[in-house]
């Protein structure tokens, strides 16, 4: 991406392929994981470990079950709230908001 306009940046990344979206969900890496893996960041998988950083349910220590790329949101295994009609559904995350703790 080369221009600097907020809205031309905002049509890139709705209208990225899936094969670049990819990158835009990634997330940080605990410092134990960080000296392992030689990386500040990485992008976020099936499987992986990760702690909620910010939020309402922050603190909160998870595996990843479910990455959608075209959302760029990540769900968490065990992170439900419940609908009105009493069913519960996963909590969508930003991946900003998480932190690798394993892969």
């Amino acid at each position: 991406m080369v221009s600097k306009q907020p809205r031309k940046k905002r049509k890139f990344m709705y209208n990225a392929p899936l094969h670049v979206a990819r990158r835009f969900v990634s997330s940080h890496v605990s410092k134990e994981l960080r000296g392992k893996l030689k990386k500040r960041s990485v992008v976020l998988r099936k499987g992986f470990t990760v702690k909620v950083l910010r939020g309402f349910k922050k603190g909160v220590s998870a595996k990843v079950v479910k990455v959608s790329l075209r959302k760029r949101k990540v769900f968490l295994e065990g992170v439900v709230k419940k609908k009105s009609n009493g069913k519960e559904v996963l909590i969508p995350f930003d991946s900003s908001n998480l932190m690798v703790i394993s892969t």
